[in-house]
């Protein structure tokens, strides 16, 4: 697995008292992005750029994560996740999509929060995702589970939380901080498809 420059690993806990989300920004190769890019992508390597940043995790620790969006996406997604902070909404990994071979399935297995990824939906062959276009987010998959066309629920492991009057820690809701974050940079939400999404985000709101 390819990681993106990092000094340490993306789990390990940050400044414990740290001034928000304190965001790097810098750009990737076509190396670095590894299986989540390729030829034919509709976003070459130098439009994604790497953000690392703080955030708080399920341990009530802060740590330090990894992803990667497109070049004009690197102020609304820094601004939502600062928000995010300041909510002390955790989340459990932010690694790229690179670490885990480009699949979102595996990604998703992980509970991990992740951006770019040139792929197909899934769920839906031949449809392209818009996280191939750097402009979608989503966000602590396992609380929030996607239900694709066929009833599939991804991560299988999520079907617990199908149920979203619970309250619990990093789960999305309509009104919360990641989702009214999300909301003031124009960003729509996938929970609100006939099937839903509840992990993903996207500028254009597809």
């Amino acid at each position: 697995m390819l990681a993106l420059g990092l000094a340490t690993p993306a789990a390990a806990a940050a400044d414990p008292d740290p001034d928000g989300v304190e965001a790097k920004v810098s750009r990737v190769t076509a190396a670095q992005l590894g299986a989540s890019h390729h030829d034919g992508c509709p976003v070459p390597p130098d439009r994604l750029r790497k953000i690392e940043m703080n955030h708080w995790g399920f341990d009530g620790k802060v740590h330090r994560g990894t992803m990667v969006v497109r070049d004009d996406m690197v102020k609304p997604v820094t601004a939502v996740f600062e928000a995010a902070f300041d909510a002390r909404f955790p989340i459990r990994k932010m690694r790229p999509a690179s670490e885990y071979g480009g699949s979102d399935e595996k990604a998703m297995a992980d509970d991990n929060t992740s951006a770019f990824n040139c792929r197909q939906v899934t769920g839906v062959p031949g449809r392209m995702s818009q996280h191939s276009y750097g402009n979608a987010v989503d966000i602590n998959p396992l609380e929030n589970p996607y239900v694709d066309a066929n009833g599939v629920i991804h991560p299988p492991a999520s079907r617990g939380y199908l149920d979203r009057g619970q309250d619990k820690p990093g789960m999305i809701k309509y009104g919360d901080a990641v989702w009214s974050a999300m909301r003031a940079q124009g960003w729509l939400w996938g929970g609100r498809w006939h099937h839903p999404d509840y992990q993903h985000f996207s500028s254009n709101g597809g």
